[in-house]
């Protein structure tokens, strides 16, 4: 196992992003939207380096798969780029070692 893995117990299992543009769904408007680290099988068909470099396209694939209220393809595109932006940084951050983190400052 590698020293600087952040043992799964430790690891943030969701978090939750307040966007700066809300989703309108016909009458429903989102304003926030929950992602939970993504498992193997939801990583299908994706450059973990895109993620990681929060490439769009691979937004567009996997935020679908992980999140709640669960994202519809045409949600992910017709997101604002700070919104995208910041829900990319947040799965970017799922693949974080513990000493990435902590020379982030964030919680390891």
């Amino acid at each position: 196992m590698n020293e600087q893995a952040i043992p799964a117990e430790n690891k943030p299992t969701t978090v939750t992003v307040t966007l700066d543009y809300p989703i309108q769904r016909g009458e429903q408007t989102i304003t926030a939207i929950t992602l939970r680290r993504p498992r193997a099988g939801e990583l299908r068909g994706v450059k973990l380096m895109d993620l990681v470099q929060m490439d769009t396209s691979a937004l567009h694939v996997v935020l679908p798969r992980i999140s709640s209220p669960v994202l519809t393809t045409h949600d992910v595109a017709a997101l604002e780029p700070a919104d995208i932006m910041q829900l990319g940084a947040e799965v970017s951050g799922f693949f974080m070692t513990k000493a990435a983190a902590e020379t982030a400052g964030m919680p390891a």
